[in-house]
């Protein structure tokens, strides 16, 4: 990838900077900065609106291929907007499940009939997905899944029974997609199948999680009888683990620069705190915020070249380092803020920049933990990116 950005890749840049100027304004100024259902001041129905103001300007699904996006743009073009609009202070995605894992999933492994009828809904940001993976004794090891599904021949459709846990946006999402056991003599990987479900029916209940922050970010769904339509499997019935693993594959995506963006933005919140209230002065806390800048460009390195890699390939051994560099670069950053307030840290005094970052410092706690535990994780880059043995 070159780092050199050309004539007519500076004035793209210049264009989102200008639209994302005009439009994150007004009534959607109160979602400036709000980094999803956990930050303060985050407004579902708001958030909704700023999706379909999104679409107006063809900015969901500018990284999906050929026709199904609106602009089909180029990488590094898909780079610059989500740096821009970061940079800008827009909000976390309600639709960014639906764009980023489920649409191109869609495209690679749906049907025609299935990619007619749900793209159009995400690319034009009314219609929403969660992410129905996790389940209690299913988190880190995916494959003890045991949400099952029946085909009911006669209804002409799947039923589902089970739970899953650790569900983002469930509560405002219209449908999600659901790794349940469709055979239920398999075990392990097998006999899975990725189900497209619609949240609203008698037959789920969706309850919040209340996290350290105080927010509700995730949800459990259970599934109580709970249905859908037989044709709405992704892939072949049974080999939903192939399709799962390929739809995460997607998160190595442009989108994950915007996830550093913020991350950005959080440490311009420290540096800003810490020149503040003086402990910039600390010749220590200086040298631990130098170290957060560099280990922030580190991780936009890494994930330039895995995004330079061919996407055709299986991923690249960089691929699988991303999320333990992040999540524990993310979790440095947060004790890094509560050092850097000092003893206001302690201290809920109403203070929004003092709130912001004791937020920014309960959420980090979990980044080891989601999404794959530490252990976890290292375990996948011994095995799969450097070959060494179980």
């Amino acid at each position: 990838m070159n780092l050199h950005e050309s004539a007519a890749e500076q004035a793209f840049r210049a264009e989102v900077k200008a639209w994302m100027a005009e439009h994150l304004s007004g009534e959607f100024e109160p979602l400036r900065g709000v980094n999803g259902p956990s930050a303060p001041g985050f407004d579902a129905a708001l958030a909704k609106q700023w999706e379909q103001c999104l679409a107006s300007g063809g900015w969901i699904g500018i990284g999906w291929p050929g026709e199904a996006s609106p602009r089909a743009l180029p990488l590094a073009q898909q780079v610059i907007f989500h740096e821009e609009y970061v940079r800008a202070g827009g909000p976390g995605r309600i639709g960014h499940i639906g764009e980023t894992l489920l649409a191109p999933t869609l495209i690679a492994h749906g049907t025609a009939e299935q990619q007619q009828r749900f793209l159009p809904g995400i690319r034009a940001g009314t219609e929403y997905w969660a992410q129905g993976y996790s389940e209690p004794g299913a988190g880190s090891d995916l494959a003890n899944v045991r949400t099952r599904a029946a085909l009911d021949e006669a209804a002409g459709g799947w039923v589902l029974n089970g739970q899953k846990v650790w569900t983002s946006w469930a509560q405002d999402s219209d449908w999600i997609f659901v790794l349940a056991r469709t055979d239920p003599s398999s075990v392990r990987h097998r006999g899975l199948t990725l189900l497209l479900v619609p949240l609203h029916q008698s037959g789920i209940t969706i309850r919040p999680i209340r996290q350290i922050t105080g927010a509700a970010e995730f949800y459990e769904v259970f599934f109580d009888g709970a249905r859908t339509e037989a044709s709405l499997h992704l892939g072949t019935v049974g080999e939903g683990w192939k399709v799962a693993m390929a739809l995460l594959g997607f998160e190595r995506g442009a989108s994950t620069l915007g996830q550093q963006a913020h991350f950005r933005h959080e440490l311009g919140m420290v540096i800003a705190a810490a020149r503040a209230n003086g402990a910039a002065r600390d010749p220590l806390l200086r040298q631990r915020i130098a170290r957060a800048a560099l280990g922030l460009q580190m991780l936009h390195f890494n994930a330039l070249r895995v995004l330079a890699s061919d996407a055709s390939q299986p991923q690249p051994p960089a691929a699988f380092i991303a999320k333990y560099a992040w999540s524990n670069w993310h979790r440095d950053l947060g004790r890094l803020a509560m050092d850097v307030l000092g003893e206001v840290a302690d201290i809920a005094d109403g203070d929004l920049q003092s709130q912001r970052l004791q937020s920014l410092w309960l959420a980090s706690r979990s980044d080891t933990i989601y999404a794959g535990t530490n252990e976890i994780q290292l375990n996948l880059i011994a095995e799969r990116a450097l070959g060494m043995p179980r």
